[in-house]
């Protein structure tokens, strides 16, 4: 399925995501900075195994996302609800990889120590006002994972 520009011109825009996971018993929420990787399509973002909404990855891989711009004004709402896989680099390569985007991003980040995530979406549902009220553009299988 063709991953609409609209989608990946908004997540290289902004850099907070707000990540759900799930413990078996209670949902999570944490907010975390990100890099989009618009050609591999994921997120990356850096956070330690000790908190709370890493070690519910234990339960379960599938997380949610959304991706907002904050506003006031009703015409300019534009927002993006994610369903995606949470998962460590799958080797040295996409590990470097990562972690050189995520530093092109966050120089700064340098300094810490703490791992990082791939966050790969299998469902985007992008809100944007701006194209008329309410207007959606669906992207991937809410189903496929």
């Amino acid at each position: 399925m063709q991953f609409d520009d609209k989608i990946k011109s908004f997540l290289k825009e902004h850099h907070v995501l707000t990540l759900a996971t799930y413990g078996g018993k209670y949902p999570y929420c944490a907010n975390c900075f990100y890099a989009y990787d618009n050609e591999k399509n994921h997120f990356i973002c850096l956070s330690e195994e000790k908190t709370k909404h890493i070690k519910y990855l234990t339960h379960s891989n599938k997380v949610a996302l959304s991706v907002v711009l904050e506003t006031e004004k009703v015409g300019k709402i534009q927002g993006a609800q994610i369903n995606a896989v949470m998962r460590k680099p799958k080797d040295d390569t996409e590990y470097k990889s990562a972690k050189k985007n995520y530093l092109k991003r966050f120089p700064y980040a340098i300094l810490t120590n703490t791992d990082i995530w791939i966050i790969e979406p299998y469902f985007i549902k992008y809100t944007d006002n701006r194209l008329g009220f309410g207007k959606k553009i669906i992207w991937g299988n809410l189903d496929a994972k």
